[in-house]
């Protein structure tokens, strides 16, 4: 039986997912080391026009503010016990927002990783970890999320702990990495790697995989690249940052401009990416951009990785992690559209 997901992706053959939650959240206030969960029953009308704010730039599909809704991270906070509640309520208030849209917009549960590292080489084990996801899916089902989102996830044995927590809960679910060191994520996986360990679980693989967070829009959508280079059917999802973060007075910026953004979001329609949206720094101002552009521009070839550091701006790492460095552009500076402090 196909879900909504799966159904809009038919009908449109793309979609505009969100931006950032913490970045977002954080300029209506939150502040460095509160629980953002906890914002959803303290102050639900904020995480209220956080999802709204998404949907009137256009989004298709919007994350519910749980990421971190899971009993290790709550812990932090004293808050362990309210991993089903927190994340049943983003997912409640969520819900309203889309129902109240005028169009069909799709709920995406987000979740996280549990911070911790799993066995051998940390302490978490398999089966504690399946049950933390199972509680935060259980309570995203309950508050009426189409799906589950698993992002941010770097180690393949966390991945496939949560691949698990989202049978048991009976949601259906998209995932990504992030690959933030040289290509690959911060466990070691490369784009190659995790096409292979998401075809290899079976019944319990994914709708929908991909990459999100890492270092910048040029990477990102070079990982997109090595995902389509293994023959990936699967719909792949591009979820990228604004740009670069830039400690400036106090805080964090991220200089990808709201043009910047757009030509991100074409380019990554292009290299093969099914579902598109942006990731810390992305603003509304940036979503509208990227809608506006996903409608009125096509490109009909995915781009070289040249074309990629001219518009987007430089890679972070020479290779992608895979070992065929010598297909690497230069690492350049100084594209024309880039940057301006955002």
């Amino acid at each position: 039986m196909s879900n909504l997901f799966e159904t809009l992706l038919s009908e449109k053959g793309f979609l505009l997912a969100d931006g950032a939650t913490g970045t977002n959240l954080f300029n209506m206030g939150l502040m460095s080391g509160d629980a953002p969960e906890m914002w959803n029953t303290d102050h639900p009308d904020r995480i209220r026009t956080l999802y709204k704010d998404a949907v009137d730039a256009g989004s298709d599909l919007f994350l519910t503010n749980s990421f971190g809704a899971n009993a290790s991270r709550l812990k932090l906070h004293d808050a362990a016990g309210r991993a089903h509640e927190l994340s049943r309520v983003a997912a409640e208030i969520g819900r309203e927002v889309a129902d109240t849209a005028g169009r069909t917009v799709v709920v995406a549960g987000s979740v996280g990783p549990t911070g911790e590292i799993m066995e051998p080489v940390g302490a978490l084990s398999h089966s504690v970890a399946v049950e933390m996801f199972h509680e935060t899916a259980d309570g995203l089902k309950a508050g009426g999320a189409d799906i589950g989102w698993l992002e941010t996830i770097s180690a393949p044995e966390e991945y496939r702990a949560a691949a698990e927590g989202f049978s048991l809960a009976g949601l259906p679910w998209c995932g990504t990495m992030s690959f933030d060191t040289a290509g690959r994520t911060m466990m070691g996986l490369t784009s190659a790697d995790m096409v292979r360990m998401v075809e290899d679980l079976g019944d319990l693989a994914p709708l929908g995989f991909g990459a999100n967070c890492g270092t910048g829009a040029s990477d990102l959508l070079r990982t997109i690249l090595g995902f389509k280079a293994q023959g990936a059917e699967r719909p792949v999802i591009a979820k990228g940052n604004a740009g670069i973060p830039k400690y400036h007075d106090g805080h964090i910026h991220y200089d990808g401009t709201p043009e910047l953004m757009a030509d991100y979001a074409v380019m990554a329609r292009a290299c093969g990416a099914r579902v598109i949206g942006g990731c810390c720094g992305t603003q509304p101002e940036h979503l509208r951009h990227m809608r506006e552009a996903l409608d009125t521009r096509s490109m009909d070839h995915p781009p070289a990785l040249e074309e990629i550091v001219d518009r987007l701006g430089a890679f972070s790492s020479q290779g992608d992690g895979t070992g065929e460095d010598a297909r690497a552009a230069p690492a350049r500076r100084g594209s024309r559209r880039r940057r301006t402090a955002g």
